[in-house]
């Protein structure tokens, strides 16, 4: 009895995509990429409300006439103040980084306290959370009563705006270290500050710097404000004043400045962040 065979048809070897085509794809919708797209529309959709819609510069500048501002005003001085938007920029810059670096230096020592030292963490937590609801700028005026108009109440209250947000963050991070990798660390052998610096630290970095954006967006909220009420000189003095002589695109000059160092800023933790966890890279 003859069995009937079947032939078989080659198999054909799997289909790629193109490469290039691939690399393309990627490079369209990658995350810089659609960061740039939402920018432009951002910009198109300024530009058609306040062209077509508003029709006032007053009101709303065009982004065209903001940075026309914006480019006259980095070298050229405001006339009342006598400061260029860089000097005012490296003024509100050198306000920010010294009193974030104060602040933070606290919060990172006390949650690192509240978190590891239980008698710490009964007396300090209720007080910590106490002073986190207040508003930084409800102590403007006693921080001009007690220190006057120089830079003094200016770090500390960009400190007192950092103290608490990073503090809770650091504890929190801390804290949420899950035990089974304690436990582990420990029956691998390693020591008790073996496991606090190469262990718990470095499960905590991710929420540790989470708390310090969220912080820096802080610190700006309080500089700018204080600049408002009791300075001469940086952003917030410069807009302010520019809204009083209704310089509109001057405002937005110094918004976008301000959007500029935040952005720089945050994107310095972003990257601090993916170099020192592992597990982000």
């Amino acid at each position: 009895m003859s069995q009937t065979v079947t032939p078989q048809r080659p198999s054909l070897p799997p289909m790629n995509p193109p490469r290039f085509g691939l690399l393309v794809y990627r490079g369209v919708l990658s995350r810089p990429a659609l960061a740039v797209y939402s920018f432009l529309l951002f910009i198109v959709v300024w530009q058609l409300i306040s062209a077509l819609i508003v029709r006032d510069p007053v009101f709303l500048p065009t982004p065209a006439a903001t940075l026309k501002t914006l480019h006259h005003y980095l070298r050229t001085p405001f006339p009342t103040h006598g400061s260029t938007l860089i000097e005012d920029t490296g003024i509100s810059l050198v306000r920010i980084l010294i009193g974030f670096a104060c602040g933070s230096s606290v919060g990172l020592i006390l949650g690192s306290l509240i978190a590891g030292v239980r008698v710490i963490r009964a007396m300090l937590e209720p007080f910590i959370q106490m002073i986190r609801p207040l508003p930084p700028i409800a102590f403007i005026p006693l921080l001009l009563i007690w220190f006057g108009l120089g830079e003094t109440p200016k770090y500390i209250l960009v400190a007192f705006g950092v103290v608490p947000i990073v503090t809770v963050a650091t504890a929190g991070a801390l804290s949420s270290v899950p035990r089974d990798l304690l436990n582990t660390a420990r029956c691998l052998g390693a020591t008790e500050r073996y496991i606090m610096v190469h262990v718990s630290v470095r499960a905590a970095i991710p929420g540790v710097i989470t708390g310090l954006r969220l912080a820096m967006g802080t610190a700006w909220t309080g500089i700018v404000t204080v600049e408002f009420l009791a300075a001469s000189s940086g952003l917030g003095y410069l807009i302010y004043q520019a809204g009083q002589n209704l310089q509109t695109s001057l405002v937005f000059a110094g918004l976008t400045c301000i959007g500029l160092l935040g952005l720089t800023l945050d994107t310095i933790f972003r990257l601090s962040a993916r170099a020192l966890d592992p597990t982000s890279r």
